[in-house]
């Protein structure tokens, strides 16, 4: 067994690894980029060395500074992590060149592998089963065009070396094929330097199930059963579950098959995944086919760990330095149910827009014994830490395991209810929304889910003003009295010799003026009015932040954090902002300017639909911005007219930075 290993990644899957390789006895050594410098994963290894700037392509990209930092500090192999090089071949033969063990497959399955269209050609040989499409090497937009037309619309357009839904876009319509082909291309070169595509029929209620594979250096190969990651945004996974529901012992066992035969196809080495897309009829029985092949580990390993109750790193660890599996097929077996959500710094709400900024609160359910009932928690950030442009937007990945799927539905959407983050957007309200939807409890699953439940996963407000506005008021209270002293004559708890005492208190709510009226009666009991309600109100302070409410017969258990004037309430209800309004310091909100468009958050410009002069209508795309490995268009928030451009394609801009100006369509 190896004695060190360098960990060629950052983040929650670089602390992951070093978790194990401590267990096992193993040094580790991170790299580490300036933005990384005081990052979780540097703190969680034995050495660090620093690889470059901040951007990707500076240093977590640069193979060659790696290597470097390999050799002198004697590692003698280096496990690449998920992401930048992880299924870069040419840097799995330079490990290998170096005299390093490249924690991986070999770089020929690599390569194999890699190409989506030469990968098709291969398992179309080995058996395993195709969907529909062009998978050959002319790239030539008029033969995709043709291509397109002859599979059917609607399809899906694919970067051949790509992943990870980036350099993907589906086209329900001729017409959209030549801007959908430009935008994949143009995501392709930026995100893997290749910008060859492939077209597949779009499957239609599709679901995307997975297949965990491993195999080892004596030729040996099994599955660890499946996972389904249907439930997707910008084809990117947002939940996974193990087992997929639904699944029958006879197709698991197709599955597996065809999945072993597909690692066998190109003498796979180590962990990776099949993906399979699996098209759903109107009988409920359903047909697979082979995506693609990710030969390194994949994000949502954990649900696999959590239901075979194996750690698939140490798995990696002992299969790269030459042992056989640790298991037989016939030896593994699936234990209960278990779920992964992904939580982000986005804005559902605005197209799941990445977003970015300092975790000024970082709080998390506790985490518990791997076991049945169970929670686990993989994060490479800790509170203060900021989630900056240049990286994945993944904030944390908070895994559960139950007896039943309806367990660990319940313990997930506990734990996602104690996930308490401030600073920033996040999707974690959106989780619990999406767990809550009747088709995610229902099993109801499809890549077309959270499109599908629109109206009860996007623009919700759970708690609403009056119970916004109680716990606003009674943090506000909580926090005066523990500024108070002993004098009785400093008191503020509205004493006095005659008649009750009132108290305003004013707030905003979603953009509208708000208030409260406090009054305390004589014997010191308290009623509170927001709007049309008033009842008695009471609350007590449980520790932690945490406060006890009863207003009106209903009783609620909040969380409150306020910085300045912004007020962030968590319950077991949900999550919501309200603004405290200081009367004696609020001078009333600025008036945001018209006729200007703002960079939403800090990246490159791509390019630009308009010019100056153009007359645009509302919701018209006016640029492509490039940001956290994705592109995203700008579009028109009214009619109007283009007075200027203010950057140039590939200029860099920071969030907020105008892009544009526009002039009010005359009328």
């Amino acid at each position: 067994m190896f004695k060190k290993i360098l960990i060629a990644n950052r983040g929650e899957i670089a602390c992951r690894v070093a978790a194990t390789a401590r267990r096992m006895g193993i040094r580790t050594v991170a790299v580490y980029s300036d933005a990384d410098a005081q990052a979780k994963h540097v703190a969680a290894c034995d050495e660090a060395v620093h690889v470059g700037g901040s951007a990707p392509k500076d240093s977590y990209l640069q193979w060659q500074r790696i290597l470097d930092a390999a050799r002198a500090t004697g590692a003698q192999a280096v496990h690449p992590g998920y992401g930048f090089l992880s299924e870069n071949d040419d840097f799995a033969q330079a490990c290998a060149d170096a005299g390093l063990v490249f924690i991986g497959p070999p770089p020929s399955a690599i390569r194999a592998m890699g190409l989506k269209a030469e990968s098709k050609q291969l398992m179309e040989k080995a058996g395993v089963p195709l969907v529909p499409g062009y998978h050959g090497a002319d790239q030539d937009p008029a033969l995709l065009r043709r291509e397109a037309d002859r599979i059917g619309y609607p399809v899906l357009i694919k970067a051949s070396a790509g992943g990870g839904g980036k350099g993907m876009r589906a086209v329900d319509k001729a017409e959209d094929f030549a801007a959908a082909l430009a935008s994949c291309k143009r995501e392709a070169i930026n995100s893997f330097g290749d910008d060859a595509v492939l077209i597949e029929k779009y499957v239609q209620r599709p679901r995307h199930i997975e297949i965990q594979v491993f195999g080892d250096t004596q030729g040996e190969v099994v599955y660890l059963f499946e996972r389904d990651c249907s439930v997707q945004r910008r084809h990117q996974k947002v939940l996974e579950e193990a087992p997929a529901p639904g699944m029958t012992e006879a197709m698991r066992q197709q599955m597996g098959a065809a999945a072993v035969a597909a690692a066998k196809a190109v003498g796979y080495v180590g962990a990776g995944t099949v993906e399979f897309i699996v098209e759903q009829r109107a009988d409920d029985s359903m047909s697979f086919f082979f995506m693609e092949m990710n030969t390194r580990l994949q994000v949502e390993h954990p649900v696999t760990e959590a239901i075979t109750g194996l750690d698939l790193v140490e798995w990696q660890l002992r299969v790269a330095s030459g042992e056989p599996l640790p298991l037989r097929q016939q030896d593994l077996r699936i234990h209960g149910h278990a779920i992964e959500a992904r939580i982000c710094a986005e804005n559902p709400d605005n197209q799941f827009l990445p977003t970015t900024g300092t975790l000024q609160v970082y709080a998390k359910p506790r985490a518990t014994a791997f076991e049945r009932g169970a929670v686990r928690i993989d994060d490479g950030v800790r509170q203060g830490d900021a989630i900056s442009p240049f990286y994945d937007s993944m904030v944390a990945k908070l895994i559960v395991h139950g007896a039943t799927r309806e367990e660990a539905l319940a313990l997930l959407d506990a734990a996602l209810a104690q996930m308490h983050i401030v600073g920033l957007p996040t999707n974690v309200q959106f989780l619990r929304r999406v767990l809550a939807s009747p088709s995610f409890a229902q099993a109801r699953l499809d890549t077309a889910l959270i499109e599908r439940e629109r109206a009860v996963l996007f623009d919700q407000e759970p708690l609403g003003l009056p119970l916004a506005a109680a716990a606003a008021v009674a943090h506000a209270l909580q926090s005066e009295a523990a500024r108070e002293t002993a004098d009785p004559f400093s008191r503020r708890d509205g004493w006095r010799s005659h008649g009750p005492m009132q108290r305003r208190f004013d707030f905003e709510f979603h953009g509208e003026p708000a208030q409260a009226l406090l009054t305390r009666r004589r014997d010191a009991t308290l009623q509170l009015a927001v709007g049309d309600e008033q009842a008695d109100f009471a609350w007590t302070a449980l520790g932690d932040g945490a406060l006890d409410l009863r207003w009106g017969g209903r009783r609620a258990t909040v969380n409150i954090y306020q910085k300045e004037d912004e007020a962030q309430v968590f319950s077991g209800l949900g999550a919501t902002q309200i603004i405290v309004i200081d009367p004696l310091t609020h001078a009333g909100d600025a008036q945001a300017e018209g006729g200007r468009l703002t960079a939403p958050m800090p990246g490159k410009v791509v390019s630009f639909a308009v010019k100056t002069g153009d007359k645009v209508s509302r919701g018209q795309p006016l640029a492509v911005m490039e940001a956290m490995k994705m592109e995203h268009t700008i579009a028109a928030p009214a009619d109007g007219v283009v007075e200027e451009l203010l950057y140039a394609p590939g200029d860099q801009v920071a969030e907020g930075d105008e892009l544009l100006r526009m002039a009010a369509a005359s009328v």
